[in-house]
């Protein structure tokens, strides 16, 4: 063997050694960690069972109307998301922020995502922690499924409707949110050698993964990264994507027209493109699922506007509680 190519061999097998010892070093790190952070990683509401499991619920505020916060896909920890809107409406309204299966403080599931399964879970756990219908189902992202599902299943304990850039089913039942596995396999992998977790010391990272840190408390953002380390594409946030097309589908079998208040808030795109037209059009589109429909578009503001445009929001949704009465 010429000795070029021996020196070449040596150090690519010290490189492959020295990588495997970091990898190791790394995966050590972040199970010592993940069992230190476990520590510190107390539910700020309240665990309730539902279907066998423990369910997370936060409740704040006061008044007669309850303000109900549905979560967009892979949010780490929607106590801490909606965080910056409840703040704003809690002095007028009650709140109630759920962590679905695989979320936030709630367990894990071996039930199926559908949307039924899923929408029945969130019923059960407004049952018996208490809250007191009807309410103002408000639904970020693909949240938005489950909260027009509730008030399809549940149509008397629903008083009003607000979506935070929210989807329609039509719009979900024709764009497959699909990943190919070796995606979700190389996330958790880069979680588990504790990558990840380096990473997240960064404001700038932890803006585009977790939460943007200056809209949140030093304790909220601590949560949040913990969330995010914990829940990493486990199978029920996988199982809500793979479902969401079959999960549209089953609720447009369903439509009927709502009478109750709903609104549509759109964040405002100011780079039209191909994709962002035919969002445009979805959401005011969507006004119509409603006799009392209205859509909002809210000027620069990014897809999760509850943090970008706070504000806007409360007040869209507190005008909405008035709409139906409730306020």
């Amino acid at each position: 063997m010429k000795k070029g190519l021996r020196r070449g061999l040596k150090g690519l097998g010290g490189l492959m050694l020295a990588t495997g010892l970091l990898l190791l070093a790394g995966t050590a790190y972040e199970a010592y960690q993940s069992t230190q952070d476990m520590k510190s990683y107390t539910a700020p509401g309240k665990m309730y069972e539902v279907s066998g499991r423990n369910m997370h619920l936060y409740t704040t505020g006061r008044g007669n109307a309850t303000v109900v916060l549905a979560s967009g896909w892979g949010t780490p920890n929607p106590y801490v998301d909606f965080s910056p809107l409840y703040n704003k409406l809690k002095s007028q309204v009650k709140i109630a922020v759920y962590d679905r299966f695989g979320y936030g403080y709630s367990d894990y599931t071996d039930r199926p995502r559908d949307i039924d399964t899923i929408t029945e879970e969130i019923h059960q756990l407004l049952r018996v922690s208490g809250q007191r219908p009807p309410y103002i189902m408000v639904g970020h992202s693909l949240g938005s499924l489950e909260t027009v599902r509730f008030a399809q299943m549940y149509p008397d304990e629903v008083a009003g409707m607000v979506m935070i850039d929210g989807g329609s089913p039509e719009y979900y039942s024709t764009v497959a949110m699909e990943q190919s596995d070796w995606y979700f396999d190389s996330a958790r992998l880069l979680v588990k050698t504790g990558i990840v977790r380096t990473l997240l010391h960064s404001d700038r990272i932890t803006e585009s993964l977790v939460v943007n840190p200056d809209l949140v408390t030093e304790s909220m953002r601590k949560a949040a990264t913990i969330s995010t380390l914990k829940h990493a594409y486990n199978d029920n946030v996988i199982g809500e994507m793979r479902n969401s097309k079959t999960n549209a589908a089953h609720i447009l079998e369903h439509k009927k027209e709502f009478s109750f208040p709903l609104t549509i808030l759109t964040a405002g795109s100011e780079k039209q493109s191909e994709g962002s037209r035919a969002w445009q059009t979805d959401q005011a589109d969507f006004a119509s699922w409603s006799s009392q429909g209205t859509q909002v578009t809210v000027a620069h503001a990014k897809h999760d506007i509850h943090n970008s445009q706070p504000d806007i929001v409360a007040s869209e949704i507190l005008e909405l509680v008035k709409r139906s009465g409730e306020l």
